[in-house]
């Protein structure tokens, strides 16, 4: 079955930087647009990243821009999150998402907290 495991998560102080992952399996990585969202408490889960399968297009949601990279290494069916330049509102629930098929499936996410 499909499987998604994001780690990577922590507590970070405020300016600093995270790097998840998300590894994947059950279904075929290569052939996957993957994406990383992310809830705050209170708030609507918001899209932070998506890259397509091969990992040669990227977007990025307005709320992290120019301070995250998403990335994937698909001999080892992972997708990353770098995150830099941390601050106090990026404390959330990151998740990874896959969509296979039209079909889309998530992770149980990982814990950012940024405070000092």
């Amino acid at each position: 079955q499909v499987q998604l495991v994001e780690s990577g998560g922590g507590l970070v102080q405020p300016g600093g930087s995270l790097t998840l992952s998300c590894v994947a399996s059950g279904f075929t990585f290569s052939s996957s647009f993957m994406m990383w969202y992310r809830q705050a408490p209170g708030k609507e889960r918001e899209l932070v990243a998506s890259i397509n399968n091969n990992g040669g297009s990227t977007t990025y949601g307005d709320s992290m821009k120019g301070r995250v990279t998403i990335y994937r290494d698909n001999a080892k069916n992972t997708v990353y999150l770098q995150m830099n330049s941390l601050k106090s509102e990026d404390t959330a629930v990151y998740y990874c998402k896959a969509r296979i098929v039209g079909y889309d499936y998530w992770g149980q996410g990982t814990q950012v907290t940024v405070s000092s």
